[in-house]
């Protein structure tokens, strides 16, 4: 039996897990990862708190697989993913961070896409990036850094620095700073890279001011990028895949083809539906992006993101006192049989796509004196799938509009699509069935899968599209008139959230 390793890097926690080549689960730990939250808008991760968990959780792992019979030198290859856009810049010479990572989440750079948005960059900016002008990515965090960080411009332009997803952050130091590289999926985040030449792009680069030299060398997703230092995981593993979480995600479901679409419920909510090697510009604020690629052939992706999906449980935990842990949460909204005409939009950090409204603030309406804490549970768990259908009926208008079908299934994963009744509720919203695979890891999948297609363990992703497998579908039971008519409800609530 092979096994692979792989690393998933995300927002909350970092985790390790081993698969064998069947896909299969062997070991896997986590540890959770601090928020920093230095002003409102602002988010911070500690780089090297970053390097310390993962590097934590993957000895825990290979600890953990060892009990098994299964050394470190029969891992044949690992994979990293990693949570995107997430920025951090950090010295050559000592490999020490120069600034605590900026958040994907983070909302300082907002004056920078606003100056570019009044200089009319946004055409430009999509047509070769494939992304709208948002705070969300990194090029204008790493412009915030250098403006902001004592002598970082200049240290910049002498190549003292490099700058990286965590993607890059990681791979720095398993190879002892050795690699300096990225993958197609993660410098697609970055509004700094052409997706139709995939390079870094002298223009937008100028445009933000910012020194080639700080860039990392951009591969496939599925490539031979450096070998671990031995003494870090007891054994010279080979690094053989890297994606951001949402690409990698894409990949371990199995969506390999145009017009296979998944959801990953998470901290937010991200929806891609594969779309082959066409780039496509959406008409209804969704994102092109590019998609896991196993070669240097391009592939690209329609992308929706909901900033606040899974959170807004462990805001009703952590805010509210609703709940003393997230696993609650499903109960107490089947406590009731409806949310009582409640509708919760979380914009805590504003909306993203399709309404893309960074001052939209969060709201409840409906509420009556008959209202209960049960009431606000079940319509926090439904304004997840509000949102994920408002994305979804957003890219199957994009579809259409292409000349494709409107997406026909959508399969799901990350940590709240173990909950039936979001499950349920998603797939009445939608009218299409939903479908939960045996499998629900399927970002660090993603990750393994790219590493064993370059190692070889895998010859082609006709043998991983054969592996997967189905858990459980959820068929919708509501009328498409209802349906439309709760969807009418919800736009009318996301009205509400931006004052005049």
């Amino acid at each position: 039996m092979t096994y692979l390793l792989a690393l998933d890097q995300g927002t909350s926690s970092s985790r390790s897990i081993v698969f064998d080549e069947h896909g299969h689960v062997i070991a896997q730990a986590q540890q959770e990862l601090p928020q920093i939250y230095p002003r409102p808008g602002w988010v911070e991760h500690d780089p090297m708190v970053i390097w310390q968990t993962q590097l934590a959780t993957a000895r825990e792992c290979l600890a953990l697989a060892a009990l098994k019979g299964i050394k470190a030198s029969d891992i044949k290859a690992l994979g990293i993913t990693n949570q995107r856009e997430t920025t951090v810049v950090w010295s050559r010479t000592t490999g020490q961070p120069i600034h605590p990572a900026i958040v994907w989440q983070d909302r300082r750079a907002e004056a920078t896409c606003a100056e570019l948005r009044e200089r009319g960059k946004a055409a430009l900016i999509q047509s070769k990036t494939g992304l709208l002008i948002d705070a969300y990515f990194s090029g204008t965090k790493l412009k915030w850094l250098l403006d902001n960080v004592p002598g970082a411009r200049a240290q910049a332009e002498r190549g003292e620095l490099a700058f990286g997803t965590i993607d890059s952050w990681l791979m720095w130091q398993l190879t002892g700073g050795g690699l300096h590289a990225t993958d197609v999926t993660n410098a697609s985040r970055t509004m700094l890279f052409n997706v139709h030449t995939n390079a870094w792009d002298d223009e937008l680069l100028g445009l933000l001011g910012i020194d080639a030299s700080l860039m990392p060398q951009v591969l496939p997703s599925s490539a031979h990028y450096g070998t671990v230092r031995p003494e870090l995981l007891g054994h010279p593993m080979v690094i053989g895949g890297v994606a951001g979480d949402q690409q990698s995600a894409l990949f371990g479901q199995a969506c390999f083809k145009a017009g296979m679409a998944k959801n990953t419920y998470g901290t937010g909510c991200f929806l891609l539906m594969h779309t082959g090697g066409q780039f496509q510009t959406s008409h209804n604020g969704l994102l092109t992006t590019s998609a896991a690629q196993t070669s240097a052939q391009t592939a690209f992706a329609m992308e929706g993101s909901v900033f606040v999906g899974g959170a807004v449980v462990q805001w009703l935990r952590d805010g509210l006192n609703a709940i003393k842990g997230s696993a609650e949460v499903q109960s107490l909204a089947q406590s009731v049989p409806d949310s009582g005409g409640v509708i919760m939009v979380p914009a805590f950090t504003g909306l993203g796509a399709p309404y893309w409204k960074p001052d939209a603030r969060g709201t409840i309406t409906g509420l009556t004196r008959g209202t209960t804490v049960a009431h606000i549970a079940r319509a926090a768990l439904e304004s997840i799938a509000y949102q994920s259908a408002a994305l979804l009926q957003a890219m199957s208008r994009d579809a259409v509009s292409n000349g494709a079908a409107p997406v026909a299934e959508l399969r799901v994963d990350g940590g709240a699509c173990v909950n039936d009744l979001l499950m349920q509720f998603q797939a009445d919203l939608l009218g299409i069935p939903v479908v939960r695979p045996a499998v629900v890891e399927t970002t660090a999948l993603g990750a393994a899968y790219l590493a064993g297609l370059s190692s070889g363990v895998y010859t082609s992703i006709d043998e991983l599209s054969a592996m997967w497998r189905a858990e459980r579908t959820f068929r919708p039971t509501l009328g498409a008139d209802r349906a439309a008519a709760l969807m009418d409800r919800w736009e009318h609530a996301v009205r509400q959230t931006v004052l005049d």
